[in-house]
Order: C-alpha cells, then structure tokens, then sequence
C-alpha cells in the first residue's frame, strides 16, 4: 500500500474516533435532559456497558485495519497506520485544545 493511502486511511480512522468521541460527549452532557435523573442501579449499569462499547468501538477504529492488514502479511504498512493513526488522533487533540484556549 503507498503511503498516500496510508495517510488517507489514517485521518479517516482518527476522524471516525473524533466524531465518535464527540457524538458520546454531546449525548453525556444532555443525558439528563433526554433520559431523566437515573437511580438506583441502572446509572452506573448504562456507563459500564457505553464505556466496554466506545472501549470496542475505537479500538476497532485504531486497531482494526492495522492489525488486518499485519495478518494479511502487510508487516510494515500495518504499523504505519497505526502510527499515523495516534499522530493524527493527537493532532485532532492538540487543535481541540488550542480552540477551547481560543474561546475561554
């Protein structure tokens, strides 16, 4: 695989984290409004089960492709990826950070 596609695959694997990311982080701040205070055991039952969700969900996203392609005998492309994957979820992070010093 060339290295374009590389750098392509990977700011589409760390954008889906982002979005993901951003999706549960709006669905959290609003979970009151939508769902109503939770008691008793149901709260701390719907966080564990949405934390081993996204846990899955992004590990498929950094590590999924990477690792498939390792396996398919693609040993110096599959970490590739996964490195331009974490250098650009930093990035990602990095920008977010600078644009809330921005708005504060």
């Amino acid at each position: 695989m060339k290295t374009s596609k590389i750098i392509f695959w990977s700011i589409i694997d760390a954008l889906g984290v982002a979005v993901y990311v951003t999706g549960i982080s709006l669905l959290l701040s609003n979970a009151e409004r939508i769902f109503g205070k939770m008691t008793g055991f149901l709260g701390p039952t719907v966080m564990l089960l949405l934390l081993v969700v996204s846990a899955t969900t992004t590990g498929l996203l950094v590590f999924g492709r990477p690792v498939y392609m390792i396996y398919n005998g693609q040993k110096k492309e599959g970490p590739k990826l996964l490195f331009y994957t974490i250098g650009f979820l930093v990035l990602i992070t990095v920008i977010v950070f600078f644009g809330l010093m921005l708005v504060k």
